[in-house]
C-alpha cells in the first residue's frame, strides 16, 4: 500500500502534463455548447450578477464529479455503468430498477440536450442567413450522422482545445472592458435565488454539470490511463480544463449582466450584444460561428454519451462493433433532429433542455459519491473524508434544486 502510494507521487513536468490532456477537453468541449452561452447569457440580461454564484458552484462540483468519474474509470478498468451495476450485483430488483432509472433518466436529457444543441448550432448560420432554425437543425443532424457513421471524435480534442481557447480570450477581454460592478458581483456570490430565477439556476447547473459527462469521462480516462501513477494526469487534465470552461461561463454571464441588463434575448444577434464593446462590427459574425461551432462539437458528442451509459448498463460493446451501440447513436440524433424540428423557439428549447438535465443530475450524482466512496470498489483510491464531504453537499444541493426545478419546469410549459 505504501508502495502504491509513492508510485502515485510521480513527478511530471508542464510538457508531459499538456501533453496528456484529452478527456477533459471533451468534456468541456460537451459542456460548452450553446446551451451554456444560451443559458448565461439570458440569465446575466435577466438577473444580472445575483446568481453568479450558481456558476462558481457548478464550475466546483463539475471538478469534484469529473475527477470522482475519472478516477473510477483508472482504478477500475470499467465504466461509471459498469460500476453502478456491480454496486447492486447481489440484489436483482435494485439492478433491474437502477438499470431502468439510469438509463431512462440518461436517454431522456440527452434527446433533449440533442435537440438543444442541434438548435444552438442552427443558430449561428440562421443568423447570418435568415433561415429558421428549424430548417437548418436536420441538415446539419444530417452531417452529424455522417460522422456518427464514418468518422472518429478524436480530432475534436485538439480543434475543441483551439475554440476553447479563442472563447476564453474574446469573452474575458470582453469582460474586463466593459468594466463590471466589483461590488455587486461580489454581492452575486451569495447564495440567493431571485423570484423568476429558479428555472434558470438549474439551467446553468445543468448546462455544466451534464449527467452522462460523468459516464463519457470515466471510460474515456480508463482508455486514456491504466496506472495509478497517471492519476495526476487526469487530475491535472480535469481541472485545468473545467476551470477554463467556468472562466468562460462566468465571463458570459458578466458581461452580459453588465451590457446588456434588461434586454430580452431571442436570438443569436442578441446574444451578440455583449462582445460589441470589444469587436465592434465583428461581434454579430463571431458570436455565429462560436454557436455553430460550440454546437456542432456537442452535438456530435451528445449521442455517444447516451451510447455509452446504456452500453454498460445492458453489457454491449463501447464501440461501433455492437449494432446495439450505434444504433443508440442513431436512435438519439433522429430524436433530437425531431425535437430540433418542431418549430419552438430555440432559446426556449435550449434553456428547458438544461433545466431537464438538472432535474436528472442527482441521482447520478449520488450513485457516482457512493461508488467512489466504497473501499471494495476503490479501496486506498476511494474519496478522502474532505471529497466525501463535498459529494454528500453537491448531491443535497442538487437534489433539492432538482427537485424544486420539478414544478418550474411544469410551469414553464404551461405558460
Amino acid at each position: 500500500m505504501d508502495k502504491a502510494k509513492g508510485v502515485n507521487k510521480k513527478k511530471y513536468t508542464l510538457k508531459e502534463k499538456m501533453k496528456a490532456m484529452g478527456p477533459g477537453i471533451i468534456i468541456v468541449g460537451s459542456f460548452l455548447g450553446p446551451g451554456t452561452i444560451t443559458t448565461a447569457t439570458r440569465t446575466g440580461a435577466t438577473f444580472g450578477y445575483s446568481v453568479l454564484w450558481a456558476v462558481v458552484f457548478s464550475v466546483i462540483a463539475t471538478i469534484v464529479l469529473q475527477e470522482m468519474s475519472a478516477r473510477l474509470g483508472i482504478i477500475t478498468q470499467k465504466g461509471l455503468s459498469e460500476n453502478i451495476l456491480y454496486i447492486f450485483r447481489e440484489n436483482k430488483i435494485l439492478r433491474t430498477i437502477t438499470i431502468f432509472f439510469v438509463g431512462g433518466a440518461i436517454t431522456l436529457g440527452g434527446i433533449a440536450y440533442m435537440s438543444g444543441d442541434l438548435l444552438g448550432t442552427s443558430l449561428g448560420i440562421s443568423n447570418m442567413t435568415g433561415i429558421p432554425t428549424n430548417y437548418i437543425a436536420p441538415f446539419i443532424g444530417l452531417i452529424i450522422l455522417g460522422l456518427l457513421i464514418f468518422g472518429n471524435i478524436k480530432w475534436l480534442e485538439k480543434i475543441l482545445g483551439v475554440l476553447v481557447a479563442t472563447m476564453v480570450t474574446v469573452f474575458v477581454i470582453t469582460m474586463i472592458v466593459v468594466k463590471p460592478d466589483l461590488a455587486e458581483m461580489a454581492k452575486g456570490l451569495i447564495p440567493t435565488i431571485p423570484e423568476g430565477a429558479l428555472l434558470n439556476v438549474v439551467a446553468l447547473i445543468g448546462t455544466t454539470i451534464v449527467p452522462y459527462n460523468l459516464f463519457i469521462h470515466c471510460s474515456n480516462a480508463r482508455d486514456n490511463w491504466k496506472k495509478p501513477e497517471e492519476l495526476v494526469l487526469s487530475k491535472w487534465d480535469t481541472y485545468f480544463s473545467i476551470i477554463v470552461g467556468g472562466i468562460i461561463t462566468i465571463a458570459v454571464l458578466v458581461t452580459a449582466a453588465t451590457v446588456m441588463r434588461g434586454m430580452t434575448v431571442n436570438s443569436a444577434a442578441d446574444m451578440a450584444i455583449q462582445l460589441e464593446p470589444l469587436l465592434g462590427k465583428f461581434a454579430n459574425p463571431f458570436m455565429s460561428v462560436g454557436l455553430f461551432a460550440a454546437g456542432f462539437s456537442s452535438a456530435v458528442i451528445t449521442p455517444l454519451g447516451v451510447s455509452y451509459v446504456l452500453a454498460g448498463l445492458l453489457g454491449w460493446k463501447q464501440d461501433k462493433s455492437d449494432k446495439r451501440f450505434f444504433y443508440t447513436n442513431i436512435a438519439i440524433l433522429l430524436l433530437g433532429i425531431f425535437g430540433a424540428a418542431t418549430g419552438f423557439n430555440p432559446l426556449t428549447i435550449i434553456i428547458l433542455a438544461q433545466a431537464l438535465n438538472g432535474i436528472f443530475l442527482p441521482v447520478i450524482v449520488i450513485f457516482l459519491v457512493y461508488i467512489t466512496t466504497s473501499k471494495k470498489v476503490l479501496g486506498e483510491y476511494s474519496n478522502s473524508k474532505f471529497a466525501i464531504f463535498l459529494g454528500v453537499a453537491i448531491s443535497l444541493i442538487t437534489l433539492v434544486i432538482g427537485f424544486q426545478s420539478v414544478i418550474a419546469v411544469i410551469k414553464s410549459l404551461i405558460a
